[in-house]
């Protein structure tokens, strides 16, 4: 065979491959159909019957990256600091600042309560400031990291610390009134539930998976139960945070906690009285009629108040790293990695709004009268309305 017809034949076997690309790509027989369990989940169609407007949004500093810098309320303003330490005073109607002031780097939210704010520094220290102009009114070291919003009563701010203590302090001096220290794990996720206030007792959830319930005057223990029990082989699988704070409705908390239970306590018994096995980071909700949890895995199931059997599962969110849902106007409302908000039909579990508010992932919602208050991961703060 001569060169010429060498160069033939090698050129139509390059043709060849060259023209069966699109066969070979079509066989795949080099890649797997097997999808990957923590893809988040495409966003489906829906048939959209509400409109989401974005009245207001201000921008602050630093990085929301467990999503636990709460704001606080009081009469027509929100009070809002980010983690370099700013703290705002913003009119809920304009989003215009009324005052601010400069702190140093924050570890947690804003409460509000009986004319005084209270923060908490990285450097364990809890800090009081007048609501009128954000003046300095005490600083007390509880020598403890504070990842959560505190609970300001009228005779005692308590707060708990990430090392799992519950302290309360003089409302006027910020002076140490009592602790508690519950046990913590060998193990545990960065974060830390609120503590709650009801008729005089303090209710929390610790990360060794229990319930605790205190006289807020004296920190006296009066009840506890386990809202799960560690059952696992190794730390990872005992990992069973209670980083939702808990709720209270109709004589009944209502708990969650990662790797755990969905579970209802009855105050007058002081005992557990229903449990389904959840895992999730966040407080459940109720609304009409309805007990409704978003689980660790974005999944959202719910039950019926009246029998406790499960009435439906939206898999729709399914790995997309939603934040707290809350009850608006009669719809249920999560964020996700992407930075859309959803509107979710709470009687049929079908989406019926959204709108992408943010490049970057929605940490926390929350209502105050006719509003939602929306936080992203970078400090971003939108007022929206529905």
């Amino acid at each position: 065979m001569n060169k010429k017809s060498l160069h033939f034949f090698a050129t139509l076997q390059i043709v060849f491959i060259l023209s069966s690309c699109s066969s070979l790509q079509g066989l795949k027989f080099w890649e797997t159909d097997e999808v990957d369990p923590d893809e988040p989940k495409e966003l489906s169609s829906y048939e959209n019957q509400k409109d989401i407007l974005n009245i207001w949004n201000l921008s602050f500093d630093g990085e929301n990256e467990i999503g636990n810098f709460e704001p606080g309320f009081s009469s027509q303003n929100l009070f809002f600091a980010d983690s370099e330490g700013t703290l705002s005073s913003i009119s809920l109607k304009s989003g215009e600042k009324e005052w601010s002031t400069e702190l140093n780097f924050l570890a947690s939210g804003t409460a509000a309560g009986f004319g005084i704010l209270v923060v908490a520094d990285v450097d364990g220290n809890v800090i009081a400031l007048d609501q009128k102009d954000g003046s300095q009114l005490w600083s007390t070291n509880v020598k403890g990291e504070i990842l959560s919003k505190s609970v300001i009563d009228t005779q005692i701010v308590v707060v708990k610390s990430g090392s799992g203590e519950l302290i309360g302090l003089n409302r006027v001096t910020g002076e140490i009134e009592w602790s508690y220290r519950s046990k913590l794990p060998p193990l545990t996720v960065r974060g830390s539930s609120s503590p709650v206030l009801s008729d005089d007792k303090i209710f929390v959830s610790f990360d060794n998976g229990r319930l605790g319930v205190f006289d807020i005057n004296s920190g006296f223990p009066l009840w506890d139960g386990a809202i799960s029990y560690a059952s696992g082989t190794s730390e990872l699988d005992n990992l069973i945070d209670g980083d939702s704070s808990p709720v209270i409705e109709g004589g009944l908390v209502y708990t969650t906690n990662y790797q755990g239970n969905l579970n209802i306590f009855d105050i007058a018994q002081k005992r557990s009285v229903w449990t389904s096995e959840t895992s999730s980071f966040y407080s459940p909700v109720i609304m009409r009629g309805l007990l409704i949890v978003a689980e660790a895995n974005s999944t959202i199931k719910s039950f019926s108040l009246s029998s406790l059997e499960e009435s439906w599962l939206n898999e729709d969110y399914l790995n997309r790293g939603l934040s707290n849902p809350v009850s608006y106007k009669g719809s249920l409302i999560v964020g996700d990695f992407e930075g859309y908000i959803h509107v979710i039909d709470p009687l049929n579990g079908k989406t019926i709004g959204r709108k992408k508010l943010s490049r970057k992932p929605i940490k926390s919602i929350f209502t105050r009268s006719n509003s939602l208050y929306v936080i992203d991961e970078a400090f971003n703060l939108f007022s929206v309305n529905m």
